[in-house]
């Protein structure tokens, strides 16, 4: 009797249980009344599933509110495509040396080569993943800084200080010197076959650690493998050149970057800060971000935390210096790529969907 009754309480309570954690066929059935198929509904659901949601979501009530007269305008050099790839931040950086190099020049064309500094950012960022392992080699496998570089070996993006850490280290060269590839403008593959290889590497320099391989052993054993590393980017990317020949005069590509792009005795990692809105974390402080650096033994993302009232005020300060500004945002989330506008009101998924979304940029 016991038994019996035990066995009826357990039941009860697995029943109870489910029906207020699983998804059960009585709660599936008033999920299913959300939705009630009216003419409106249909006519939303399908045009969602054929043309997409941005598209269907762009606000035609703010289209009117977009002024593109501007009372303050810096000399535009032109614009420059990074096409199906994550090097906004080079393209960025590349364009404010340019047009320091065009007014030097004195040419209204010209444009560096992106493809050069790429190649040198994935080797170094190569290095930078492989020493890190070697330098966390004690560390367990599963600690949160040996998950964290095995998560995160190498990608495309980055920030100012991977801009000025490379052109300071290995100079420019002209985008006719070397030119962009088809793998240069689409990043994703490539960089996934180099990510596996670095995994592996990682793995490598692990395993020959754990066997008592000596820091020395380890460090002659990365550059080996960095060799490897250095043909595939060639593959992809070309011989980067050491000395070109351009408009009948020889230059090395660091020449030719302290010649046209920047200011004798000018630092871009010194002279330069990058500032930062970001609610979450209390404003007027100096954060740095470990590892998120594209040379080893180059500079940290650092920067100012300051409300956004300050970054304007700013901004157009440097407008007004006639001084081109690098800047970076998450351009996914409000950026109509038909019109090259950035606004907050560009969509209204709310109304579209037939719900809210209320976050805030802190909460985001």
């Amino acid at each position: 009797m016991k038994k019996g009754i035990l066995g009826t309480i357990i039941m009860l309570s697995c029943a109870m249980m489910n029906a207020q954690t699983s998804i059960t066929p009585d709660v599936l059935k008033k999920l299913e009344g959300s939705y009630t198929g009216t003419p409106t509904e249909k006519a939303l659901r399908n045009a969602i599933s054929n043309v997409g949601l941005q598209k269907m979501a762009i606000n035609q009530e703010n289209a009117g509110a977009k002024d593109k007269n501007f009372s303050i305008e810096v000399k535009n050099t032109g614009i420059t495509d990074q096409k199906g790839s994550g090097r906004c931040w080079l393209f960025t950086g590349l364009n404010v040396l340019r047009g320091r190099a065009m007014k030097k020049l004195g040419t209204k064309d010209f444009v560096l080569s992106q493809c050069y500094l790429f190649f040198y950012d994935q080797l170094e960022k190569s290095n930078l993943f492989l020493q890190g392992i070697i330098d966390t080699r004690k560390e367990p496998i599963d600690s949160e800084i040996v998950r964290w570089l095995f998560q995160h070996p190498i990608s495309d993006g980055g920030t100012y200080t991977g801009v000025a850490d490379l052109a300071t280290k290995y100079g420019v060269v002209p985008a006719d010197v070397m030119p962009e590839t088809y793998v240069s403008n689409s990043t994703s593959e490539f960089c996934g076959h180099l990510k596996r290889k670095l995994r592996e590497f990682g793995i490598t320099l692990r395993e020959k650690s754990e066997a008592g391989m000596s820091e020395k052993q380890l460090q002659a054993l990365k550059v080996e493998q960095l060799g490897t590393v250095y043909r595939m980017l060639v593959m992809a990317y070309g011989v980067p050149p050491t000395q070109f020949t351009w408009k009948e005069k020889t230059y090395t590509p660091q020449e030719f970057f302290k010649t046209y792009c920047i200011s004798e005795g000018e630092d871009l990692n010194k002279d330069y800060v990058m500032l930062m809105n970001d609610p979450s974390r209390p404003y007027n402080k100096v954060y740095e971000i470990d590892y998120d650096r594209h040379v080893y033994d180059g500079h940290n993302w650092l920067y100012v935390n300051l409300p956004i009232e300050e970054l304007e005020s700013i901004a157009i300060a440097s407008l007004k210096d006639s001084c081109q500004m690098y800047f970076s945002c998450d351009v996914g989330k409000f950026l109509d790529r038909s019109t090259g506008i950035a606004d907050i009101k560009n969509f209204d998924y709310g109304s579209l969907l037939g719900t809210t979304f209320g976050m805030n940029k802190k909460q985001r």
